[in-house]
């Protein structure tokens, strides 16, 4: 739930640097990243893959939407592992942190024409394709640059993923992908195979997010070694690759445990080196993509109390509101898909009796709640620290300007010391875009 190098005694730290230290030199609200546990987690995903499948071991690629910097893509690119991004904006992000773009991986169920040959332009290593119409215009790109572009197709497996419905990316009726079971796939394979430009590497397949089990990854794994093995019998080739996707959840609340890295990785290993001896295969490399599963962890966001309010409910309990200096325009998730967070007190402690609260931002709708229900401390003021752990992917990356609100910084914390890596946007940010 919290970054290795967070301590949550008398007062939070992180790399020992008190809350109220970085309230006070870089303010409020501000997500607060651990530098060395990113890499830590980076590093045991990327070990749980080699250890897992051995030569036959892929990439990993960090997805990028969970959040991505230029200062992040550099210790990316420093790590060696590779990055997988969606759009043109986050491939512009990774190629001015200096990583290689064979290291890139291009996915999005909607690249334009422009992306797509800003990618082949700076020599992707892969294109994830997703629909016939990208089929097209990859190879058309490739043409006109003189290439052979590595893709591969991104297929739906028909799987009921255990997750919000709203991130879960592998059914039947969604945005992503060919269809396995309804022939789409083959076809997309069929038309693929007309382009000399375009060269099929294998299949790629992710099934959602903030998954917590095994099976369905394993299961997805099973009807994509089945794919493999038809495009064996019916053109006489093995294709050299699968990426099995990302989407290992992570513990948000007290109890909760993340996916763990070695663990998933063998139970992947068992299930295709099983499936692949049944097809008489040869064990393609295996990639993945986790993104939530690195970053999630490693970053907290610190905000300021300003005002409380007691409420009195219709059965005559109370309910305390606790306001804070954000809310939903730097962490979307509770109010997309009711995603649940804790906090903590962070600059103090307290022997107080708790009370049940309500966390909320300070944004013009109802629906602005950080967390729904919490007990927290009685006697907690204006100008007191809350910390919510595990706000590090999918908070800064859907961070909004909603009501004119300019987004946090992301203060990297490393060895004792702290510094801006992404800086607070100021009100001249926001007005600036205006014609």
């Amino acid at each position: 739930m919290w970054s290795s190098n967070v301590k949550t005694g008398a007062e939070l730290s992180i790399s020992s640097i008190p809350a109220s230290q970085l309230a006070k030199e870089f303010g409020t609200p501000a997500f607060i990243m651990d530098e060395a546990d990113f890499r830590m987690r980076t590093a045991a995903w990327n070990t749980a893959l080699g250890n897992a499948f051995g030569n036959n071991a892929g990439t990993v690629y960090y997805a990028a939407k969970a959040f991505i910097c230029v200062e992040v893509a550099r210790w990316i690119k420093d790590i060696g592992i590779g990055i997988d991004v969606c759009t043109g904006g986050e491939l512009a992000v990774a190629l001015k942190g200096g990583i290689d773009p064979a290291k890139i991986e291009v996915h999005g169920n909607n690249k334009s024409v422009a992306e797509i040959e800003k990618a082949v332009a700076a020599g992707v290593g892969t294109i994830v394709i997703d629909s016939l119409f990208e089929i097209e215009r990859v190879a058309s790109a490739a043409t006109k640059h003189g290439v052979v572009q590595e893709i591969l197709l991104r297929l739906t497996p028909g799987i009921e993923a255990h997750t919000h419905e709203s991130i879960a990316t592998a059914h039947e009726d969604v945005k992503f992908g060919f269809s396995i079971a309804s022939g789409a796939a083959w076809k997309a394979i069929e038309e693929v195979r007309r382009h000399s430009s375009l060269e099929l590497r294998g299949f790629h397949a992710h099934i959602g997010s903030q998954i917590l089990e095994t099976e369905s990854f394993e299961i997805s794994a099973e009807r994509l070694v089945a794919l493999l093995a038809k495009y064996r019998d019916e053109f006489s080739v093995e294709l050299p690759e699968l990426d099995l996707g990302g989407g290992y959840g992570i513990a948000y609340l007290p109890g909760e445990v993340n996916l763990d890295p070695a663990s998933t990785m063998k139970a992947l290993a068992e299930v295709v080196n099983a499936q692949c001896a049944a097809h008489m295969l040869a064990i393609p490399r295996i990639s993945i993509e986790p993104g939530r599963a690195i970053v999630g962890p490693t970053m907290f966001t610190l905000y300021e109390v300003g005002t409380i309010k007691d409420v009195t409910l219709e059965n005559a309990s109370t309910r305390r509101y606790v306001s804070v200096d954000g809310g939903m325009s730097d962490n979307l998730r509770p109010a997309l898909y009711d995603a649940e967070y804790t906090a903590v007190l962070a600059n103090r402690t307290s022997t107080a009796q708790k009370i049940s609260s309500r966390i909320v931002g300070k944004h013009c709708e109802t629906g602005d709640i950080v967390i729904r229900e919490i007990d927290l401390e009685n006697d907690i003021v204006p100008g007191d620290l809350l910390a919510t752990p595990a706000t590090g992917a999918y908070g800064r990356s859907m961070a909004t300007n909603y009501n004119h609100v300019p987004r946090p910084p992301v203060i990297a914390v490393k060895d004792g010391k702290a510094r801006v890596i992404l800086r607070r946007e100021t009100e001249a940010d926001l007005l600036g875009l205006d014609i």
